[in-house]
C-alpha cells in the first residue's frame, strides 16, 4: 500500500483551494495536513465552504504558522505577486505546485513588464517547470517546483501547440476568442462580479492586455520555433464555471481541417483527459463540467485556407486544481488519473 503524502494548501479559502480539497479528499495517496487562509484564520473550512463541513479537515491557519516539518507537498493558491517570496522561504525538502502566475513566464523581464514589479525569486524561476502535463510529462516527473498553467492558456495550448509543431498552421494571424465562468475572476468581493452585474449578460475584459497573453505566446513560440503574437480576447460569462475557447487559424500550404483533427487525435490517442471530437460535434462546457477533461473540435472555415478550433474545459479543474493534482500524480509516479476519475455534472 502506498504511503500517503502530507499536503499543505496555501490559500485554501479561494475557489482553487476549495476545488483542491474536493479532489484530494478521496485521493488514496494524499492527506491534507495544513490549510491556510489569512483572512479566515482560526475558522473551520466548513464555515467558509459549507459543502466541506464534516470532512475532518484541519482548521484554517495563517501563513506564518505553518510548520513544514513532515509536509511533503505544497499547493500554493495565493494571488500573483505574493507567491514568489513565500515559495522562496520554503525548505528544500518540500515539493511545490504553484497555481498562481508567478513562475509561469520564463523571462523575468517579461514578468516585470506584465505584472508591474520585478520578479522576487529569479533563481527559482529558472528551476520551475511549466506544467502543461500532457506535453511536458517528463519534465514534471523530475521537478521540485511546477508552475501550473493558467486556465485560458491550458484551453488554447493543448489544441494549438501540436498543430504548430507539425507545421500545419501558420504562426501569425491566430485569433483567440475565449469565454470563462465567473469563478475565473476569483472570490474576492468586486462590484463587477456581483450577481446583478454578471447575470443576463456577457462582457469582454482585458482586451489586448490580459496577462495570460504572454503565457500563451511563450508556449506557442516554443512550438513554432519563432516569435508568435496572438490576438486574444477573454469574455466573462454568466455561469459559475466552464471555459470555451474558439481559435481561428490560417492553414499552412495545402493542409485542411481534417488533417488538423487527425493530428490531434494521434497526439492525444492515449491521453486520459484530452479528447478530440468527431467531425461536426461541437464542444460544450456541459461536457466537461466538474471534470479534468479537455474536449477539442476542429472545423473547416467557410473562408478558404482557414480553420476553426474549439476547446472546452472546466476552468477550476483542468484549468487549475485538477491539472495541479494531475501534476502531483506525475511527480510521485502514481497513475495519472488517480483521484481524477470524475464524470461531468449534468444538468
Amino acid at each position: 500500500m502506498t504511503k500517503k503524502i502530507s499536503i499543505a494548501i496555501i490559500g485554501a479559502s479561494g475557489y482553487t483551494g476549495a476545488e483542491l480539497i474536493r479532489i484530494l479528499l478521496p485521493h488514496p495517496n494524499a492527506h491534507i495536513s495544513v490549510l491556510t487562509g489569512d483572512s479566515q484564520a482560526g475558522k473551520d473550512i466548513g464555515d467558509v465552504y459549507p459543502h466541506l463541513r464534516f470532512k475532518g479537515l484541519p482548521k484554517l491557519i495563517s501563513l506564518e504558522k505553518i510548520n513544514y516539518t513532515g509536509i511533503d507537498l505544497v499547493f500554493c493558491c495565493l494571488p500573483h505577486g505574493t507567491t514568489q517570496s513565500v515559495i522562496a522561504a520554503m525548505p528544500e525538502h518540500v515539493k511545490i505546485i504553484d497555481l498562481s502566475a508567478d513562475f509561469r513566464l520564463f523571462d523575468v523581464e517579461t514578468y516585470a513588464k506584465w505584472y508591474g514589479h520585478a520578479h522576487k525569486a529569479p533563481a527559482l524561476q529558472m528551476e520551475a517547470v511549466y506544467g502543461l502535463t500532457e506535453l511536458v510529462r517528463d519534465e514534471v516527473k523530475n521537478a521540485r517546483l511546477v508552475a501550473n498553467p493558467g486556465c485560458y492558456p491550458t484551453s488554447v495550448l493543448l489544441a494549438l501547440m501540436p498543430l504548430l509543431e507539425h507545421k500545419l498552421i501558420e504562426s501569425d494571424g491566430i485569433i483567440i476568442d475565449a469565454k470563462s465562468g465567473v469563478t475565473g475572476a476569483g472570490r474576492s468581493v468586486k462590484q463587477s462580479n456581483l450577481f446583478t452585474e454578471i447575470n443576463d449578460g456577457i462582457s469582454a475584459y482585458g482586451i489586448a492586455s490580459h496577462r495570460h497573453a504572454p503565457e500563451i505566446e511563450q508556449a506557442l513560440s516554443y512550438s513554432a520555433d519563432k516569435d508568435v503574437m496572438v490576438t486574444f480576447t477573454p469574455h466573462l460569462m454568466p455561469m459559475n464555471r466552464g471555459m470555451l475557447s474558439t481559435m481561428y487559424v490560417r492553414l499552412r500550404g495545402k493542409h485542411n481541417a481534417d488533417e488538423l483533427r487527425l493530428t490531434l487525435q494521434k497526439q492525444y490517442s492515449f491521453e486520459p483527459f484530452v479528447h478530440v471530437l468527431p467531425p461536426s460535434v461541437m464542444p460544450s462546457t456541459h461536457q466537461v463540467r466538474g471534470t479534468n477533461d479537455c474536449v477539442i473540435g476542429v472545423f473547416a472555415d467557410r473562408v478558404a485556407g482557414r480553420a476553426i478550433v474549439v476547446t472546452a474545459i472546466d476552468n477550476l479543474v483542468k484549468g487549475a486544481s485538477g491539472q495541479a493534482v494531475q501534476n502531483m500524480n506525475v511527480m510521485y509516479g502514481w497513475d495519472e488519473t488517480t483521484g481524477l476519475e470524475l464524470s461531468a455534472v449534468f444538468p
